[in-house]
């Protein structure tokens, strides 16, 4: 849930970790039709204090353990 000027928006996310108050989105092909939006749901997320991660089906597939990795390195 992220409350900007008062007005409550509510996501769901793919994976949330609150202690780094970081959320994981994986994106897979759909996310190519809907740009825009993604971008206006990560900017309310981010200036809620939170911070986005986009993660490619196809990174995770391809290479689950560098991805786990990364995240941990970078936000953990």
């Amino acid at each position: 849930m992220v409350s900007l000027n008062g007005k409550v928006k509510i996501f769901i996310a793919d994976f949330y970790c609150h202690k780094a108050k970081l959320v994981i989105e994986v994106d897979g092909t759909v996310h190519l039709t809907q740009i825009e939006k993604d971008a206006n749901r990560d900017y309310l997320m981010e200036v809620s204090g939170l911070r986005v991660l986009r993660i490619l089906n196809e990174e995770i597939e391809m290479d689950i353990d560098a991805v786990l990795q990364g995240i941990l390195r970078k936000y953990l």
